[in-house]
């Protein structure tokens, strides 16, 4: 969700500062704002709207003089959209500047307090309660103060802190919400992710919880809450720099959804040696897995409709127990869970509030945890007993493509890995899965050199007021994430159901011209989705089907119909997931949408 960016250096501030947020844009923000210490003073502008409305009034920063400054990109939480509200907040004197990540929780009692004591507030965010409270206690060491504040502070935090009194240094502190510091030369930078400073360095610290940064030009100190010095190891960031850029796409998720057999094949092929699958991540004997009763799999969003496709492999090739759960629910309905239950974790962000707040409960409990995460040294990551990176590279738009499709490869990775050592699979469905496995990158290039057929379909529907998505099994896991694609950056109303479930209730919704996208590709139940297919149309509905180029007699049945190449039913998803993207993209750009950007949602949810 929200950005923040800060520089400390001997350039003048703001043209990095909104250059760095323009980089976090991805993130998802309705306003916008920079403070720069001017000799001695601190400078705040700010404006509701894109970063355009920004630069606007600042001339592109040149406006705005100083070389220490801090920028944030802020997403609703406490207050509505507005230049008020936007950050950096200022405390009432304008004595210290805060920019903040995250949400305090218990905000109201403390802005009370304060409110007694006769300070004024203007803005009716929970970060303005930050900034009064270090000019509250603040007498003269701003470490101190820092430390007293963080005391009272219930909730989660990424902060970068400006002082009048202390020009020539940022303060940054992190909890439950990530925070970087990038290492220059005679220049030093805050960022909440690693895109806003790449361009000015590669190394890197990770801030971990309850750490305190101070930032000066020619040096960076880490300390813990009771001033002791906390050693860091540097991080260097291995990305090119062009994979944080669009080269040349019109969108980071056309550019993204373009960049999957790659993304793929970086994820599988480190992994596979001299024909097996070979899982070094993770830690468990072949008789710890065996003692499992039970695989738990907890994430949110796509991350979520990757564990429910999981829970099809996972039942049908280990026969063991799976159940997805919603993170955000997991650890509220008292879950039944031991040392016997397996648990992995899905998050491309590693950050994810709600699925990290479900991991430690599972570990509560006793529970092993296995985490697929894309950024490493992720707080997900760190936390689990074991983790599995997926190689994706920097995703840029909010929307995933590339993230969902690498967590898929690696559950099919993890299923033969397991079966294997389980005995549950014999050597010739071993080298078959790994043959399939293997082709599916060249598969998706298939699909992809070959998508005018979804561009041109995608023209000719756009116009959909409501889309119905139905599969069964394995392909009703899948349109939970078409569903989505197209809800979260076209703004149509999209729902998925399971196609069994029609005659309990859904079909009541459909209605002459309803546009249904069935999904066709699990070979067991053609039949079965036919029937569901004909049960739409006789009330009126216009039939999209997504099928396998074994079925082509499927195009008698619907409207208009797509086909994949055939693999395993097993990883049938990574192959029908892009003609969705495709579709998805297409008609957002047909409306106009911002693809990117989509409104109200951000990139990486680290709030609850």
């Amino acid at each position: 969700m929200c950005g923040i960016v800060g520089y400390i250096g001997e350039e003048q501030a703001a043209p990095f500062l909104l250059s760095g947020l323009e980089k976090l844009e991805y993130r998802g923000y309705d306003s916008a704002g920079l403070c720069l210490n001017d000799g001695g003073t601190l400078v705040v502008k700010k404006s509701k709207g894109k970063l355009t409305e920004l630069k606007t009034l600042t001339h592109n920063g040149s406006s705005l003089h100083g070389t220490v400054g801090i920028g944030h990109t802020r997403w609703a939480t406490h207050g509505e959209p507005s230049d008020v509200n936007a950050h950096p907040h200022l405390s009432e004197s304008g004595r210290f500047a805060v920019v903040h990540n995250g949400i305090i929780e218990n905000y109201l009692p403390l802005k009370e307090k304060l409110m007694d004591k006769g300070i004024t507030f203007r803005s009716n965010t929970d970060t303005e309660v930050i900034a009064q409270l270090i000019e509250y206690y603040y007498q003269g060491d701003l470490m101190d103060t820092i430390i007293k504040v963080l005391s009272r502070l219930d909730g989660s935090y990424a902060l970068g802190v400006l002082s009048k009194d202390n020009p020539d240094e940022i303060i940054a502190v992190r909890k439950e919400s990530p925070l970087i510091i990038g290492l220059g030369e005679h220049e030093n930078f805050i960022a909440s992710d690693i895109p806003a400073i790449l361009s000015k360095t590669r190394k890197i610290y990770r801030l971990e919880n309850d750490e305190i940064a101070v930032i000066k030009r020619d040096g960076v100190s880490v300390f813990n809450t009771d001033k002791e010095p906390v050693q860091k190891e540097y991080e260097t960031i291995e990305w090119d720099i062009h994979a944080a850029e669009k080269g040349g796409y019109e969108h980071f998720m056309f550019k993204e959804i373009m960049e999957q057999p790659k993304a793929i094949h970086d994820t599988i092929s480190p992994r596979i040696k001299d024909g097996r699958v070979v899982l070094n991540e993770i830690s468990l004997t072949a008789e710890q897995i065996r003692s499992f009763r039970k695989i738990n799999i907890l994430a949110c969003g796509s991350a979520y409709h990757v564990g429910v496709v999981a829970k099809y492999i996972f039942e049908k090739i280990l026969r063991i127990p799976t159940e997805a759960d919603l993170a955000s629910e997991f650890r509220y309905r008292d879950p039944i869970v031991d040392d016997k239950t397996l648990t992995v974790v899905i998050s491309q962000s590693g950050e994810t509030a709600d699925t990290k707040e479900a991991m430690k409960e599972a570990k509560r409990r006793g529970s092993h945890v296995i985490s697929i995460v894309n950024v490493l040294g992720s707080a997900i990551a760190k936390e689990s007993d074991d983790v599995i990176y997926t190689l994706a590279g920097p995703e840029i738009a909010v929307a995933t493509t590339k993230a969902y499709s690498t967590q898929l490869a690696v559950i099919y990775l993890m299923a033969i890995y397991f079966g294997d050592l389980l005995g549950k699979i014999t050597d010739t469905e071993y080298q078959n899965y790994l043959s399939e496995l293997l082709m599916i990158p060249d598969k998706i290039q298939q699909i992809l050199d070959n998508s005018e057929n979804v561009q041109y379909l995608a023209s000719q529907l756009f116009h959909a007021d409501d889309v119905f998505f139905i599969g069964r099994n394995i392909d009703y896991a899948l349109s939970l994430e078409g569903s989505l694609k197209l809800k979260e950056i076209s703004y149509i109303h999209s729902e998925a159901y399971a196609a069994g479930e029609l005659k309990h209730g859904t079909i009541s919704l459909i209605e002459k011209g309803t546009l249904v996208i069935a999904l066709a590709t699990h070979e067991e139940l053609i039949g079965k989705i036919v029937s569901n297919m004909k049960e739409v149309q006789a009330r009126g509905a216009y039939v999209l089907c997504l099928a396998t180029e074994r079925h082509q007699e499927l195009k008698d049945v619907a409207q208009n119909t797509i086909f994949i190449p055939p693999t395993c039913d097993m990883m049938l998803p990574s192959l029908a997931v892009i003609p969705l993207q495709l579709f998805a993209y297409y008609v957002a750009s047909q409306k106009g949408c911002d693809i990117d950007k989509p409104r109200n949602l951000a990139k990486s949810v680290t709030v609850e």
